[in-house]
């Protein structure tokens, strides 16, 4: 049974980090004090609850909570050995947890555990940070807060900060929270109640002054030519821009990309100020750690054309590693972890938007979240003063600390295929579907490109939603859907890596009976369909310069002759073929061009339920429903075909396992002898 303390203390997390005005994402920690029973003795302890490392307030839950002894943990004041040496102490905390001890501590613990309250939150909100970060918060403190909240000069996260914070709080006794200089806000309550009430207070009362008072142009004037492109044109552009932008982005390893045309960012980089701004990078922590010190920032107007943005982003990315070079060399020492790539993080285009990356879709979309918090800072510090991040020897010694580092090594090894951008035609059912499963269950993000849009997205969301796949719609015989769905893809996910030529149909007719328009339809879908998405996506792939793989899920009908399918069997060969010249042109750029011959896959399969199913069933004299099992009885293994086997084949020619691997046909058909390739 949950204690009540805890119960409390979870509800009051999510209400605060459900509140993007409150705190960032995985932003901040919450704690709460109170007494259980020892399992051991019988006997009352006092314990502390606090959100662990790398949690996430919006959503924790108890197993999320590290459990410390408070009699323990407040022990460790009479060892600590001084700030020179307070990394030491997080060592210490795992000798203070309280049975299995629940999450690994973070580094905010002291804070916690040695104030004097009941209950602390530490919070990241954009108005508090704008406060810490301008050149005047002290001063701006005690203005806007009074006594009710002190002022505490940057100090990096660790157990001599809590020290400071339990001093102050000592002293100031009126006192309800502080200012945490460069960082954020920290508040406490004899009560959860009271905790979250103060909290609420001090970033309410921040955002009502920073309001009030600003100067009405924070950003100075609008720039000329730097305005927001209408919202069709930037993300065209956008689209255009995006293979190099992650080609950028990714020369030192793959990233995943987000882009967002938030009002925010194009407002910011419409006025005067936004590259005095971006060259100063983010303050908190939490912010640089996600976002680099500083984003890399298109120095051009909107009106710029593609080509001409493409190849000043080349130079500008070019000065930009030998920057992060100089700045890694500035402050690294003996002990400094290894640079950990000199890419950036964030892009911003005028008139376009920003443009984030990072491991995964999640990291990428929350590194642009971060940013755009960095933006209202900066907005809220210049409207009132002047902003003053950390400098930037500070901001290197939490980018490189050995803490962090460690926290890094704790990170689960990597999915076989992370940071690999996945589009499947044909996705929403049988075959397509199973590829695209298996695709995201080994790492890939995926776009579940459909006819069917609808069931595209409800595809997309039963894989995970917006982070993991989304559904779009494709027409793969009409060359600007297909250059559409390659666009979305693009703008989801920041790239694109494996492309999958599953979309088709089947007319089960023989010679006589098969039309102009059956073949005309037939070859539209696979055959253009899918020389249309090749085309298209391998110019994507080629300005990358990242590789990639293109898989046609072709058939044993592309070299085994059966009866009443002359417009299938034709389009399948030419599919077929269509591998072997693509994987013949494309491999200079590293792209790798495989199929797969399935048999006839019953289960789930759009094809087989929409007509072409009972009509091999009756050219074979069988019941549709013994289809299955019938096709299973002419393979030489007597197993029906399924679409998961389909998918095995897909990930396994994908997969690092088979690199040197191109123009290769592989069946999937439980053996049909005729159909044996030569």
């Amino acid at each position: 049974m949950t204690n009540p303390t805890v119960a409390d203390l979870i509800t009051r997390s999510n209400r605060l980090g459900a509140d993007p005005k409150n705190t960032n994402y995985a932003g901040g920690n919450t704690s709460a004090k109170g007494v259980d029973t020892d399992p051991v003795t019988g006997e009352e302890v006092e314990l502390l609850w606090v959100k662990g490392s790398g949690g996430d307030l919006g959503t924790l839950k108890e197993t999320g909570l590290a459990t410390l002894r408070l009699d323990r943990m407040r022990a460790m004041v009479g060892t600590y050995p001084g700030v020179e040496r307070e990394d030491e102490m997080v060592a210490g905390f795992d000798y203070c947890l309280h049975g299995k001890g629940g999450a690994a501590p973070s580094i905010d613990t002291a804070m916690h555990g040695l104030v004097d309250a009941a209950h602390v939150d530490h919070l990241h909100p954009d108005s508090g940070i704008a406060i810490a970060t301008a050149a005047d918060g002290e001063e701006l403190t005690r203005t806007i807060f009074g006594e009710k909240v002190v002022w505490v000069p940057w100090r990096r996260p660790g157990f001599q900060l809590g020290l400071d914070i339990a001093e102050i709080k000592e002293k100031n006794p009126q006192a309800i929270g502080c200012i945490l200089g460069g960082h954020g806000i920290t508040a406490w309550g004899e009560t959860s109640e009271e905790s979250e009430k103060n909290s609420l207070w001090i970033i309410d009362t921040a955002a009502e002054y920073v309001e009030k008072h600003s100067r009405p142009e924070p950003f100075g004037p609008a720039l000329d030519g730097y305005g927001a492109l209408p919202s069709a044109e930037r993300r065209a552009k956008a689209a255009a821009l995006m293979p190099t932008i992650r080609a950028i982005a990714s020369a030192d390893r793959p990233q995943v990309g987000h882009f967002t045309d938030d009002d925010v960012v194009l407002d910011f980089l419409g006025h005067a100020e936004h590259p005095r701004l971006a060259e100063m990078g983010t303050s908190c922590p939490d912010h640089f750690l996600r976002t680099k010190v500083k984003p890399l920032v298109l120095d051009m107007p909107a009106d710029a054309s593609v080509e001409d943005a493409k190849a000043r982003l080349l130079e500008l990315h070019e000065a930009y590693r030998a920057d992060y070079q100089a700045y890694y060399d500035r402050h690294a020492d003996a002990d400094s972890p290894a640079i950990r790539g000199a890419d950036p993080a964030i892009i911003l285009i005028p008139g376009v938007g920003m443009f984030s990356f990072g491991k995964d879709k999640q990291t990428a979309r929350v590194a642009g979240e971060f940013y755009l918090n960095a933006i209202n800072v900066m907005r809220g510090a210049e409207g009132l003063s002047t902003y003053a991040p950390i400098d930037e020897r500070e901001k290197f010694r939490i980018e490189y600390w050995a803490l962090e580092e460690a926290k890094l090594q704790r990170m689960p090894k990597p999915k076989p295929l992370a940071t690999r951008i996945a589009l499947v035609t044909g996705a929403a059912s049988g075959i397509g579907k199973a590829i695209a499963a298996r695709l995201v269950a080994e790492g890939a993000v995926v776009a579940i490109a459909d006819l069917n849009l609808e069931k595209a997205q409800e595809v997309a969301a039963e894989f995970g939603g917006p982070d993991k796949a989304v559904g779009i719609a494709a027409d793969v015989s009409d060359e600007n859907a297909v250059q559409a769905a390659i666009e979305e893809t693009l703008l989801a996910f920041g790239g694109l890596d494996l492309v999958v030529n599953n979309a088709g149909l089947s007319l089960s007719k023989s010679l006589l009976e098969t039309t102009a328009r059956d073949w005309d339809l037939q070859h539209d879908v696979m055959a253009k369909g899918s020389f249309l998405v090749s085309k298209t996506a391998a110019k994507a792939l080629i300005e990358q310069g990242l590789g990639g793989d293109i898989l046609y899920i072709s058939s044993k009908n592309s070299v085994f002759a059966g009866p009443n399918n002359i417009a299938y069997s034709a389009t399948k060969a030419d599919q077929a073929h269509q591998v072997r010249l693509l994987a013949a042109e494309l491999g200079e750029h590293q792209i790798r061009v495989n199929g797969i011959n399935p048999d006839g896959v019953v289960q789930g399969s759009g094809i087989f339920s929409s007509g072409w199913g009972a009509n091999r069933a009756k050219t074979y004299g069988i019941e549709e429903k013994d289809l299955g099992r019938f096709y299973a009885q002419r393979t030489i293994l007597k197993r029906e075909v399924l679409p998961e086997n389909v998918a095995n084949a897909a990930f396994a020619l994908v997969s690092s396992d088979l690199s040197h691997t191109t123009g290769l046909h592989v069946p999937v058909d439980a053996g049909v002898a005729a159909a044996f390739l030569r």
